[in-house]
């Protein structure tokens, strides 16, 4: 199984480059949440990849991949902008967990509040409380808005139940996994064109939802 096969598999999307060049071709002119670089690819190594990509101004969170073992190449991965590095062979849950834990401090340093959002027919204007699909007002409890607005700014990436009864209901009592699904039929029903077959609004089976644009 491939890298990429494997993180597709835990639910995250997952674009891929097979060298430096469009590997920095695509960093650089499109928006991720996380690249994750191998130091030995052909073409540009990581480490000129992960450089150009500060040069150019790209704050994307950056995981360092190598066999290389020495301090003096982490700390030059480091040193040019990498957040995290991880030496191959490691075990696939460490990746994932590194990965989880870059993406959380990506969001934490996301200081500006959504203010607005457009996917497929539909608009939603957080700060005002309006949705609209296809042009026509669209209904949303307090409930379902504060759930859509926290998918949708984690957006790409999957989370999970535990997270979403944490943050939008804040342990509430009585508040159950269940309450969390049933609000997402309700967004669905709402939102999605095809709520039994959703383009945007996804289950990952035992974990959680990922919101797609």
């Amino acid at each position: 199984m491939t890298l990429s096969d494997m993180l597709a598999g835990e639910g995250y999307e997952v674009d891929t480059a097979t060298d430096g060049p469009s590997g920095l071709a695509k960093a650089s002119s499109e928006l991720y949440d996380l690249v994750i670089l191998d130091v030995m690819l052909p073409g540009k190594n990581g480490f000129e990849v992960c450089r150009e990509l500060r040069q150019r101004g790209r704050d994307v969170a950056v995981l360092m991949l190598t066999a290389r073992t020495q301090v003096v190449d982490r700390v030059v991965g480091l040193k040019l902008g990498a957040d995290d590095y991880l030496t191959k062979p490691f075990d696939p849950s460490e990746l994932v967990a590194r990965i989880e834990a870059l993406l959380r401090r990506v969001r934490k340093d996301s200081t500006a509040p959504l203010r607005t959002f457009q996917f497929g027919d539909v608009e939603v204007d957080f700060e005002a409380e309006e949705v609209r699909k296809a042009g026509n007002a669209v209904s949303l409890a307090g409930k379902e808005l504060q759930l859509l607005r926290y998918l949708v700014e984690r957006r790409g990436t999957v989370v999970p139940r535990e997270e979403l009864l944490e943050s939008v209901w804040e342990y509430q009592a009585g508040v159950s996994s269940r309450t969390i699904d049933v609000h997402v039929s309700w967004l669905r029903q709402k939102l999605e064109d095809n709520p039994q077959n959703p383009r945007h609004i996804h289950t990952v089976r035992g974990v959680g939802y990922r919101f797609s644009t």
